[in-house]
């Protein structure tokens, strides 16, 4: 846990406001654009991060803010209004000071590493601005949040015309249930806990401790999710997805890969597993490499999936990805009654208690009776329940011999 001391903005020998070394999601070479979680990754205690992220997201402001970042400059809106997005109320509430709408052209001019001050809406460059956006507060992310849920009705409208299109593109996958690749990992019959890194793994692996220990299920990572598994403590028996963000350790765990091919052809992690030599099935289809693990759970016979670290509510799935919602439908709506939210598992189950701990009461209470017993003889049982089981106890024993 990072102390909120680490967040304390550093002055600048008398200029007002904070100071903190800028870290750009951009590469600096090629001029392309890093997606705000992967500049998450390499983010440091007081560090500006500057981002150009519309509609920021819950899970993305989560990983930003847990990096201990002091101010988040955003060159796109933070919330465009389209739909109530979670992630400026994340960082407000945070305490990360976040300056939007600064502008793509005016983080251009930005290096990785430079220092900068950041100043009420100004961003400086010692004495001279080269940055101003809107300061987002409580009071004007609330504001945006309502107005934004106005327009919600049109983005569900929009979400219908995408989900037929996509059934359209991928009714043999949906419909009569082609083209799924063949695991060697047998999940046939079995519980599969599929793990995405997503909000809230953490606690969701630690609900699910338990419930993994003693039903031994199947476990399946998505991308990073094989990432969140190992360092839960487990091994990943299957990983799939795109699988360019994966560590190499996750990727050499001995876990079953599948990768993620668009219909296009298209897989960020070819290059790489091929280049490592290791031994891949290939799964072409459109959708998000989670909903290809749910889908894939199912179409090996999967008993029960179990789905940790992802988006549970109607407001957290719409934050998630809006261009990804009509898939994810379609996934859960095939899997229909197997998947189950990880929360749900770890409200339900509860671990059996063992039978030991009741066998040493009993012998423990055994040893009492014997003791007293022993020194006060059975007289002090005439007449009592006690005393009339002792008897009964005594008579059948003679009664073996």
């Amino acid at each position: 846990m990072r102390l909120a001391t680490l967040r304390r903005p550093r002055k600048n020998h008398g200029l007002p406001g904070l100071v903190g070394v800028a870290r750009v999601g951009r590469n600096q070479r090629h001029g392309d654009h890093l997606s705000a979680r992967d500049l998450a990754k390499r983010l440091k205690p007081g560090d500006i991060a500057v981002i150009d992220h519309l509609d920021l997201d819950q899970v993305t402001a989560q990983l930003l803010v847990a990096s201990g970042v002091s101010a988040i400059v955003n060159a796109a809106p933070s919330s465009s209004g389209r739909y109530p997005n979670l992630g400026p109320d994340i960082v407000v509430a945070g305490g990360v000071i976040l300056l939007d709408r600064v502008g793509a052209e005016a983080i251009r001019g930005i290096d990785d590493g430079e220092k900068l001050r950041l100043d009420g809406s100004t961003l400086y460059r010692g004495e001279v601005a080269v940055a101003r956006g809107d300061l987002l507060t409580p009071d004007t992310v609330c504001a945006a949040m309502d107005r934004a849920r106005d327009g919600l009705a049109f983005q569900l409208q929009v979400f219908a015309s995408n989900a037929t299109e996509h059934l359209r593109q991928e009714r043999d996958l949906l419909l009569d249930g082609a083209g799924f690749p063949e695991l060697r990992t047998q999940l046939d019959g079995r519980p599969v806990v599929v793990v995405v890194d997503g909000a809230d793994w953490r606690a969701d692996l630690d609900g699910l401790r338990h419930y993994i220990r003693e039903v031994a299920p199947v476990l399946v990572g998505v991308d990073e999710g094989a990432d969140a598994l190992i360092e839960a403590g487990y091994q990943p028996d299957v990983i799939i997805g795109d699988l360019d963000s994966v560590s190499d350790v996750a990727l050499t765990s001995g876990a079953e890969l599948v990768l993620h091919v668009e219909r296009d052809g298209s897989a960020p992690g070819y290059a790489r597993l091929e280049e490592m030599g290791a031994q891949y099935t290939v799964f072409q289809a459109m959708g998000t490499g989670e909903d290809l693990a749910l889908l894939l759970a199912d179409a090996s016979g999967a008993q029960l999936i179990v789905l940790a670290g992802s988006h549970a509510t109607l407001t957290e799935f719409i934050d998630h990805a809006r261009s990804e919602m009509a898939g994810a439908f379609l996934a859960r709506l095939r899997v229909g009654s197997k998947l189950v939210d990880a929360r749900s598992i770890a409200t339900v189950y509860r671990r059996r208690m063992p039978v030991w701990p009741l066998f040493v009461l009993l012998m423990l209470a055994v040893a009492a009776l014997a003791g007293a017993i022993a020194l006060t003889g059975t007289q002090g049982f005439d007449g009592t329940v006690l005393g009339d089981w002792w008897d009964s106890s005594v008579a059948w024993v003679r009664e073996l011999r």
